[in-house]
């Protein structure tokens, strides 16, 4: 029984994996971020006798190395994810980001970790030069956020390259599913469609990305987590698929048997130099390194997803009229 730490547990996707792991048998120290409502997030709903959860910011190093001790694997995925909040708060982006994957990353290092995965984003690539986009393509910040996880992702390849700490980047495309913040596209659409609104508001609807669902993103993080080859490289988890906003709009609307008009609200829309416009991922490298395969489908995974936000209880937990940056 292997003993992991999960930071941005309390998160969408982290919440997923430290379920995963918690199935696949390990005990798993889960971080939410410190707050004084001793609210967990997502861990709110998640009760296991193996399941340890600690509150804190990985902003602060001394914390970081006190949850790292007698820990064999480190899933770091605590970070502000938010691009259109990093254009009005670019320095807590890089506080979080940049400075909090060094705090990580050194307490691995004291602390002997065996492996850390860290987090990266399909948003550091901006705009595809080539499809599907490999680990070469070449990285533009287009973005504050994608600028702070460039800088992370460097500063965590320079511990490998410096110290010979285990480091892995894992870099997922869009993932999304059950509990995903409403700022994304996915619960944005569905979320105002089952709020009844028969007009919803969205941004662009040309851009193309390459989605995956959050049961395949998290099996990726384990697969690789066990893949001693994977060590020192950039890892894409993707589904080598690529798909527009538009037709995400119209195959969910077709989905939840919706004739929904969209309406561009202006607001939604990034900047013309920061908006990516192609994300389609190369999974050539995971497959060899793994055997990885995606088990969902953009349909599959969709109706799973529509079908959790239709339940009241999860429904309730978001506000369709308000746009959160």
């Amino acid at each position: 029984m292997q003993k992991v730490l999960v930071t941005g547990a309390d998160g969408f996707v982290g919440s997923h994996l430290t379920e995963m792991l918690l199935k696949k048998g390990n005990k798993v120290r889960a971080l939410s971020y410190y707050n004084s409502f001793n609210y967990w997030g997502w861990l709110d709903d998640i009760k296991h006798p193996h399941l340890e959860v600690v509150t804190g910011d990985i902003r602060d190093p001394y914390f970081c190395k006190h949850i790292t001790e007698d820990i064999d694997i480190i899933f770091h995925l605590a970070a502000l994810i938010a691009i259109p909040y990093s254009y009005v708060a670019p320095d807590s982006y890089v506080d979080t980001n940049i400075k909090g994957t060094l705090n990580i990353c050194q307490a691995a290092k004291e602390n002997s970790v065996k492996r850390i995965l860290v987090t990266s984003t399909s948003e550091v690539y901006g705009t595809a030069k080539y499809v599907p986009i490999d680990e070469k393509h070449p990285k533009q910040p287009q973005s504050p956020y994608s600028a702070t996880k460039i800088g992370a992702d460097a500063m965590a390849m320079s511990f490998y390259n410096a110290f010979e700490l285990p480091v892995v980047i894992i870099r997922p495309f869009n993932t999304y599913g059950p509990r995903q913040s409403a700022r994304a596209i996915i619960p944005t659409i569905i979320t105002q469609i089952a709020s009844g609104k028969k007009e919803i508001l969205l941004g662009d609807l040309t851009p193309t990305r390459d989605f995956n669902y959050v049961k395949d993103t998290c099996k990726g993080f384990i697969e690789l987590s066990q893949c001693d080859a994977a060590v020192g490289q950039e890892v894409n988890v993707c589904s080598n698929y690529e798909i527009s906003m538009r037709d995400t709009l119209e195959l969910i609307a077709k989905l939840m048997h919706s004739d929904v008009k969209f309406i561009e609200d202006q607001q939604r829309v990034r900047p013309k130099n920061s908006e990516v416009f192609r994300l389609w991922g190369d999974n050539t490298k995971i497959k060899n390194l793994t055997g990885f395969v995606p088990s969902y489908s953009i349909e599959r995974g969709l109706k799973e997803t529509i079908e959790w936000f239709l339940n009241q209880e999860n429904l309730k937990k978001y506000k369709a009229d308000i746009y959160n940056v």
